[in-house]
């Protein structure tokens, strides 16, 4: 089959990396993201990535035990590239070529995002990994996320959660919560179905960029997606 997608941008949270533990990141979580992105990666589909944090920091609770948000927020930035320096050394263990870049500049680590050198890497067949979000504190890595794929005119978001789509309440808590097929960013934001945070959903709304939210822990279900099955639930302009 043919995938239905060339270019698309992979969002996962820092917490997807920890699997079992209380932080920090399983490398048996690591390696499984990894084969499931390179199934999609040999059948031709452009992956860029981007990672957030929260598996090692967060910039609120930070705050919130007395460390300016700025500050907090630029440390959550370089734990966004730990995660990526990880998720490299995972990518190409199993074959993948990969490049990492950065909103900050750390010559010695990765490149300094420069759009067409991504677009370039992405052509010629490289997983590309944006670490430190958007370079700006009080912006989240959805945002991140969003804005990257728009720069590198990615076909879809795809972002991987550990529940099967989006639902009108939190699932793990109501065991009758109800699950959307497709929802509106409009009834998104007006539902605060926290998809990704509003900032995220406007730009994907201005810029008509569909989200697909899934369960990552699905083996097989990042390649499904990818060759056109109906998994999750399509966040678009209904």
């Amino acid at each position: 089959m043919e995938p239905r997608y060339k270019r698309i941008l992979l969002k996962l949270s820092g917490e997807a990396l920890m699997g079992k533990l209380q932080f920090g990141i399983e490398p048996e979580v690591l390696r499984s993201f990894a084969q499931e992105i390179k199934e999609v990666h040999d059948l031709g589909v452009q992956v860029g990535i981007v990672l957030g944090g929260g598996n090692i920091f967060r910039g609120i609770q930070a705050a919130a035990h007395g460390i300016q948000k700025v500050s907090g927020d630029h440390m959550g930035m370089l734990a966004t590239v730990i995660n990526c320096i990880a998720f490299q050394n995972a990518l190409e263990s199993v074959g993948v070529d990969t490049r990492l870049q950065t909103a900050i500049e750390m010559r010695q680590i990765a490149e300094t995002f420069i759009r067409r050198r991504a677009i370039r890497h992405l052509d010629k067949n490289r997983a590309v990994l944006f670490g430190a979000g958007t370079g700006n504190p009080y912006f989240t890595t959805d945002t991140a996320a969003v804005l990257r794929a728009i720069e590198i005119e990615a076909e879809v978001i795809l972002k991987g959660t550990r529940v099967d789509g989006v639902y009108d309440s939190d699932p793990e808590k109501n065991e009758n919560a109800v699950k959307y097929d497709e929802v509106s960013y409009l009834e998104v934001i007006q539902k605060n179905l926290r998809v990704m945070d509003q900032t995220a959903i406007t730009l994907c709304r201005e810029n008509s960029l569909p989200i697909k939210v899934f369960d990552i822990n699905e083996k097989g279900n990042l390649k499904r997606l990818v060759l056109g099955e109906s998994i999750g639930t399509t966040v678009t302009n209904l």
